[in-house]
């Protein structure tokens, strides 16, 4: 039986250390790997969960896409105007939304607002709220996408990402 509360642990954690990373200007990734070799050295830097890195690993791989997604769903406001901790949870949000196949929904959507509520302001509750159902209605098509990338996926060198 999985202890309960600990892949909203694992959310904060990642919340926080994207938020420190923005404001260090280095990459999140970096700041989990140097993490992980400071706990072995000394146990009260805490260590990194799975689901943390998994997280991090994967927003770090994709966060342009997912920066121009959160983007394309703001009213009357930019992401960088948005406070960090609030670009960190939609960050956070917006990738599980489209790449926890484990996890509902309905349950990234509730998580983001409650590190809202516990971390943020008074307003930014409802504003995550609103823009991640936004958000979560591409969901299940990207889902759907991702899981058959794998097959159908480029098989040549054509690709223009790099």
């Amino acid at each position: 039986m999985k202890q309960p509360g600990t892949r909203h642990k694992a959310r904060r954690r990642a919340v926080d250390l994207l938020f420190e990373a923005e404001a260090k200007k280095v990459s999140p990734a970096q700041l989990v790997a140097e993490r992980r070799e400071y706990v072995r050295s000394d146990e009260s830097v805490g260590s990194i969960h799975d689901y943390t890195d998994t997280v991090i690993t994967g927003l770090a791989a994709d966060q342009d896409q997912i920066d121009a997604v959160i983007s394309s769903h703001l009213r009357e406001w930019t992401l960088e105007r948005l406070p960090a901790v609030d670009r960190a949870i939609m960050r956070l949000a917006t990738w599980e939304l489209f790449n926890s196949l484990d996890v509902d929904t309905i349950v990234v959507v509730d998580e983001a607002v409650e590190l809202a509520k516990e971390l943020s302001t008074d307003d930014s509750p409802a504003f995550v709220n609103g823009v991640l159902a936004k958000i979560a209605e591409l969901a299940p098509q990207v889902r759907a996408a991702a899981s058959a990338e794998p097959s159908s996926g480029p098989a040549t060198g054509d690709s223009a990402a790099d």
